[in-house]
This record gives structure tokens, C-alpha cells and sequence, in this order.
């Protein structure tokens, strides 16, 4: 059975920090067999605000459903003052109501400036996926100083902290293969189905 992914980047920002950060759990995606992997980047969706019609209604059926099909979801959003970025709320906001999150595993990676990474981002985005009934997974990856974590190519200069920010993806396939592949195939052998 082939896992889907989905990410969403939650800053638009050109050459943002997010982006880069989540472009290590992106390649970590790519190593492990049977991953599809759809990315979202937000500028390209045009995003309604809450109540107000959407310019491009196709875009954001196609996005509601992406994440409506996916295995799995993770989200990576910036830090700004003390919460999440206004473009990765109104991403949820657009996945519907009841959300397409729900009873998704959400993997959270978030960045910061600031010396004690993106905690109080991570816990709000914890509590939003929660509140929307998605399966927010126990470790958040907070970045700390990501300013000073990459090169102009992207190129994560610390390591540890590469193999930190891998850890968002991985923590993700390792819940679904644990968590949900056993239980689909053990709802199978209970019906009898074929194949199992």
C-alpha cells in the first residue's frame, strides 16, 4: 500500500527559511519506498479568507481533496509573534468543515528566529489540529536561529540539526506504518478479504 503525503509550507515569502527546512523533510520523503509525496505551497492557491468567495473554486476543491486522500499530513509554519503564520491558518481554514485533516497523523515542524525555536507555534498548531480532529503526533520539531542554520542554496550548515528537522518526516511514516498499515491490514484478515 503506497502512503500519501501531503505538505503544506505555511510561509509565502520568497527564499523563506520554512521552505528550506522543509525541503530536508521533503528528501527525507524521498529515501523511504512507497511514498508519494504531494507538496503545497500556498502563494500558487490564492487562498479565500474565511466567508468570502474563492477565486479559483477548482484549486481549492483540488487542494481539499489532496488532503482528503493523503495518509498522512505535515505541516511547517513560521513562527510570528508568538503563533502561526496567517497563510498556514487560512490553509485550514480552506480544508472545509468537517476538515479534511480529520483523523489524518500530522507531523509539525516549525521554525523561528529566536533562540527558543518555535514552541508557542508548534503547541497552537497542535491545539488547532486537535480542535479540527486530526492526530497531531507527540514530538513537535521546533528550529531555533534558522537564520543562521542554512546557506543561499539551501545546504543545512549543523548536522544534528539536519538529521532534527528528518525527523519530522520520518516520525510521520513511522506512525503510519505502525499506527494505521497494521490496522488496515488486520481490519482485512477480520473480513476475510482477498490479498491479505
Amino acid at each position: 500500500m503506497a502512503i500519501r503525503i501531503v505538505t503544506i509550507c505555511g510561509s509565502v515569502r520568497p527564499g523563506n527559511y520554512t521552505a528550506k527546512a522543509l525541503q530536508l523533510a521533503l528528501d527525507e520523503f524521498s529515501r523511504i519506498p512507497d511514498v508519494e509525496v504531494l507538496p503545497v505551497y500556498l502563494e500558487s492557491l490564492d487562498l479565500p479568507l474565511p466567508g468570502l468567495p474563492a477565486k479559483n473554486p477548482a484549486a481549492i476543491e483540488q487542494f481539499q481533496k489532496s488532503v482528503g486522500e493523503a495518509t498522512g499530513v505535515l505541516l511547517a509554519s513560521p513562527e510570528y509573534h508568538g503563533g502561526i503564520s496567517s497563510p498556514m491558518k487560512l490553509a485550514i481554514d480552506n480544508l472545509g468543515f468537517p476538515s479534511m485533516l480529520a483523523d489524518k497523523p500530522v507531523s509539525l515542524l516549525g521554525v523561528a528566529a529566536g533562540v527558543i525555536g518555535a514552541i508557542k507555534s508548534t503547541e497552537q498548531l497542535r491545539a488547532i489540529c486537535a480542535h479540527v480532529g486530526a492526530i497531531p503526533l507527540p514530538m513537535a520539531v521546533s528550529v531555533a536561529k534558522v537564520q543562521q542554520l542554512f546557506d543561499e542554496e539551501g545546504n543545512c550548515l549543523d548536522p544534528e540539526m539536519e538529521k532534527y528537522i528528518r525527523r519530522s518526516a520520518r516520525n510521520l511514516i513511522d506512525y503510519i506504518r505502525d499506527a494505521i498499515c497494521h490496522k488496515v491490514s488486520l481490519e482485512e484478515v477480520l473480513r476475510g478479504e482477498p490479498g491479505t
